[in-house]
């Protein structure tokens, strides 16, 4: 039954990261064919290249053509109505954080699922989660989500840190799952709504010792 709800997280996940794609190539005013391959490598990019670390085989949407299917079918129907949206990059930004949550928890449900070790799990996790986004903004020509001074891959980190942590104590499945999503979307929500960072460096001048710059 409930190997049932992880196909619909995984769809879910492929659906969100696949309408922020078409959304990033409306913002670049491309043709149709420019948002169904925005569209369909954002939302499979990261489980295919999670698919092809593990060795599983075949990968995804090889094995389930439907995921292109539906892939294309958002963006095409992207193509048509994306001008209907007020603000296409917050809905870029918030479609990814219900994409960056899903796809670092199931990420890391599958690494389990096949053996990996927890903090491969984990990085894992992070991979599914983030690298779909890493190709949009590359072929979209702007700033990757990653450098965001809010916390992103961090969310994505802990969702996958959240998963694997209730799974090694022996949680039920559906439970460290669900915790997996909350806390990787909660994190990446706070940091949308109140710029939630971690620290980070500033450059400082070197220190001089005996007259000389170390």
């Amino acid at each position: 039954m409930f190997d049932s709800g992880i196909a619909i997280l995984d769809w879910l996940g492929i659906a969100a990261f696949t309408i922020t794609g078409a959304l990033a190539a409306s913002r670049n005013q491309m043709d149709v064919v420019g948002f169904v391959l925005l569209g369909t490598i954002t939302g499979i990019g990261g489980g295919t290249l999670r698919d092809i670390l593990l060795d599983i085989h075949p990968v995804l949407w090889i094995d389930r053509p439907a995921y292109l299917v539906v892939c294309i079918g958002i963006s095409v129907a992207l193509f048509f109505t994306a001008h209907l949206a007020h603000s296409r990059y917050r809905l870029i930004l918030w479609f990814d954080a219900i994409g960056l949550a899903l796809f670092a928890t199931v990420g890391a449900e599958r690494a389990t699922g096949v053996g990996s070790a927890p903090i491969v799990a984990v990085v894992m996790g992070v991979i599914t989660a983030s690298f779909g986004g890493i190709i949009r903004d590359i072929l979209s020509q702007q700033r990757s989500i990653i450098f965001a001074r809010e916390l992103y891959v961090t969310a994505a980190m802990a969702a996958a840190v959240a998963y694997v942590f209730l799974h090694a104590m022996g949680a039920p499945r559906e439970v460290a799952i669900v915790s997996g999503i909350l806390t990787g979307f909660a994190l990446r929500a706070g940091a949308l709504r109140w710029g939630w960072a971690l620290p980070r460096y500033h450059p400082r001048p070197p220190a001089v010792v005996l007259g000389r710059e170390d």
